[in-house]
């Protein structure tokens, strides 16, 4: 079995993982793991997020916010909200915690367990898939709207994408445990390049409408889930894993990974839920020239408090305000996540507490100044990403709006990724998924009455607030289970980081004001890296502990991991 065990070495930089039997791993050597893995998974993370800003500008100079873009946004978020649950979420958030503990004691009883979730996956979403595919095409059949029947038909096209990104985000999380993740944070390279490539070769070869377009772009959805699912496969194989089926399904690993998955399901996924209920309550109180500007209700005549286009305004902004949560925020808890998850397959509290406080305290490190500067550049960020083409300047004045509301919640869409990924490695989902559910409740509720007052900014509103009630929740609870530690340091933290922030929004706001009159990608790509640069350098002045995460020096090692 050892000798099993010996050939397929948990590898982050050259580094082997100690197995049960040996001492456990030292604060120094956990603080460097996560160093690597993290600048590895940041680098394409990256990458992959530059593009996808590209693909977003391409799809505004095309569609802009009209209902046509309205279509694809909701289309589309049914095989995206299943990446997020899979590819950032449930299924793989439940595996890398058993199948680290399989690994502890068995190789190859962990390559069964890991085959078989793989196999479940891709057997389970296929039949849902063709059960969608029969309900949507009966619903198409009837639907008397243009619009819906546009919805329907880019659905139907794109539901198979959730089979093979599922599968594939269970291949990566298995990556993952054994410290590979260039594959799987390069997979979204692929979407993206596909996108833009269709997207550009409708518009600007084929000169086809709008309504034809999208489902090009659809199409390249699906060519995108069979190139991400081939690139997992070398590495795979490098690490000793097998590809063939299994379907042990009555094993206690499986079972156990299947009791942890249907709460994280809920729990990791909360932000992905609200933000799609933000969607689809826009979707419904939006007004339209095939709708009109009133609905009835109850025998009452109600004005829509959103018009047309509003669902693409909503997309907009979630995408900016994504870029450095998933550049930053899930880089950073995909990271330790394995980490966590060996530290508590060893019972080695001391050193999970440690990793908990590490990510906490990085998580406020990037998310404080990333809420300050998005909030002073939203306008000039808008516009000159999106206005151009279809995407008119009210449209920017409507996603600036949206924009600000969605960032008031960065710190606290930062802080989950990390407080559910703890509960986690605990094998622990109750809590994530009670905690979850009082929040999408709450959103609910919330969307229904600051739409009125906010329109499209009372959705982001919502979904910022409940972010942090989450947080509220899971820091309370898991104090309990492993005591104050887990905090420690974290005042000091962001009583530094606010600091450092000021002095970089001084710097930032002073180079906009000095280049008001210049055009605003100008006024960003001068004034933006100057921010960046004047944070970076008074962390370096005053000894940041956290810059060490980004940079791997090693100034301040002794606080880092106390």
């Amino acid at each position: 079995m050892w000798a099993d065990a010996d050939r397929s070495v948990w590898r982050l930089g050259g580094e082997s993982r100690p197995s049960s039997g040996e001492a456990p791993r030292s604060p120094f050597v956990g603080r460097k793991r996560l160093i690597k893995g993290f600048r590895q998974i940041v680098v394409l993370t990256v990458a992959s997020r530059i593009l996808g800003m590209v693909r977003d500008m391409v799809f505004a100079f095309f569609l802009g916010a009209s209902g046509v873009m309205d279509g694809w946004v909701i289309a589309f978020m049914i095989p995206n909200l299943s990446r997020r649950l899979f590819g950032e979420g449930a299924a793989s958030s439940s595996l890398i915690p058993v199948y680290s503990q399989e690994l502890e004691r068995d190789r190859h009883q962990a390559d069964r367990l890991a085959r078989t979730v793989a196999t479940v996956v891709f057997v389970v979403l296929s039949v849902v898939v063709v059960a969608g595919e029969i309900l949507i095409w009966v619903l198409y059949a009837f639907s008397d709207y243009e619009a819906t029947r546009l919805k329907l038909a880019l659905c139907g096209v794109m539901l198979p994408y959730m089979v093979m990104v599922c599968t594939v985000a269970i291949l990566a999380g298995i990556l993952n445990t054994h410290r590979h993740f260039a594959a799987p944070a390069a997979a979204p390279l692929v979407l993206n390049v596909l996108l833009i490539g269709a997207l550009c070769f409708g518009g600007w070869v084929l000169k086809v409408p709008p309504r034809v377009h999208v489902f090009i772009a659809a199409g390249a959805v699906l060519l995108a889930g069979i190139v991400q699912w081939a690139i997992q496969v070398p590495p795979l194989r490098a690490s000793g894993v097998s590809l063939r089926p299994a379907w042990d399904i009555r094993s206690p690993a499986f079972r156990r990974v299947l009791t942890l998955m249907g709460p994280m399901v809920l729990g990791l996924t909360a932000t992905q839920i609200n933000t799609l209920t933000d969607n689809l309550v826009a979707l419904w109180l939006s007004g339209s020239v095939e709708k009109g500007p009133f609905f009835e209700l109850l025998g009452r005549r109600i004005e829509y408090p959103m018009w047309e286009g509003s669902v693409s305004q909503l997309f907009y902004a979630q995408r900016l305000y994504q870029f450095p949560l998933g550049v930053f925020g899930i880089s950073l808890a995909t990271a330790i996540f394995p980490l966590m998850s060996a530290d508590a397959a060893r019972n080695d509290l001391a050193a999970l507490r440690r990793t908990v406080s590490r990510g906490l305290r990085c998580s406020a490190f990037i998310s404080i100044p990333a809420t300050i500067g998005l909030l002073l550049v939203s306008e000039p960020l808008v516009s000159a990403i999106f206005e151009r083409g279809e995407f008119s300047p009210a449209d920017t004045i409507g996603t600036t709006f949206t924009l600000a509301f969605y960032v008031l919640g960065l710190s606290g869409y930062f802080a989950q990724q990390v407080l559910t990924r703890a509960f986690y490695s605990l094998q622990e989902s109750d809590i994530p998924a009670k905690s979850a559910a009082v929040a999408v409740i709450v959103n609910v509720f919330l969307n229904l009455t600051l739409v009125w007052f906010l329109g499209a900014g009372g959705l982001a509103a919502a979904t910022a607030l409940c972010s942090y009630i989450q947080v509220v929740i899971l820091t309370v609870v898991l104090k309990r289970q492993l005591g104050r530690a887990i905090l420690q340091g974290m005042g000091r933290a962001v009583l530094q980081t606010i600091g450092l922030t000021i002095g970089m929004e001084v710097i930032l706001f002073g180079a906009m004001h000095l280049m008001r009159h210049q055009g605003d990608l100008l006024q960003l790509s001068v004034a933006v890296p100057m921010a960046a640069g004047a944070y970076l350098l008074l962390s370096r002045i005053f000894h940041v502990e956290m810059l060490s995460l980004l940079f791997g020096t090693r100034h301040h090692e002794s606080s880092c991991d106390t």
